[in-house]
């Protein structure tokens, strides 16, 4: 199997796009059918159109806010130093592990709220950056242009096919002699309280001709 042209850093060609997809995970799916289907991976690459940034605002930070998140960070600080001073002095005691505890809380307390105060007035918010894009295209270099396309198609091919339709039923067979069935008639619906009755309308369940009631 060939390896072909392993992709450049700030390379503006990134082969050509065989697939478009509106979702990151679609184009990961395609690509593991690519690799699959024994497309050499280093050729390969999923470009995103139409980047931009959402930054979701989590909360407001205050004094309170930066005390707390530097007192988590201060305690696994302080749960590191402590873990390291006790291997060094196994025969410590445990007040000596609290208090390497405490003043790893005290320090992490200490430098979050200095460094909130220095930056509270151009920042006064906790957010996430996140990069979306409007499609991501799987593009794929010239020598295995075809290949792909193919996978794709294959792929996409056996995940649309209808499923097949069922068997009709075996009808019985009729024996020598039988009279063939009779037609189905549509059943009439008894007639409804203050509904007119037609004369001409024949009686629910009055099946019988005149010929039958003569010879009858």
């Amino acid at each position: 199997m060939s390896m072909g042209a392993p992709f450049t850093a700030g390379s503006a060609e990134a082969g050509e796009t065989v697939a478009s997809f509106s979702q990151y995970e679609k184009a990961q799916k395609a690509v593991s059918a690519l690799i699959a289907a024994d497309v050499p991976a280093k050729e390969i690459a999923i470009v995103g159109q139409g980047l931009r940034s959402i930054e979701r605002v989590t909360g407001r930070l205050g004094y309170a806010t930066a005390a707390r998140s530097g007192a988590v960070n201060g305690l696994v600080l302080g749960v590191l130093f402590a873990f390291i001073f006790v291997l060094g002095t196994p025969t410590v005691a445990i007040q000596a592990f609290v208090g390497v505890l405490l003043v790893g809380i005290a320090i992490g307390m200490l430098m979050s709220i200095l460094m909130f105060s220095i930056v509270r007035r151009r920042r006064d918010f906790a957010s996430v950056m996140q990069v979306v894009a409007d499609h991501y295209d799987v593009r794929v270099m010239a020598s295995s242009v075809h290949r792909a396309r193919a996978a794709l198609g294959a792929a996409k091919t056996a995940d649309s096919a209808p499923a097949a339709p069922p068997l009709p039923a075996h009808p019985v067979p009729a024996e020598p002699g039988d009279a063939p069935p009779a037609p189905a008639r549509p059943e009439q619906a008894p007639p409804r309280y203050g509904e007119r009755i037609d004369p001409t309308r024949p009686a629910p369940g009055a099946g019988d001709t005149p010929q039958s009631a003569d010879r009858a």
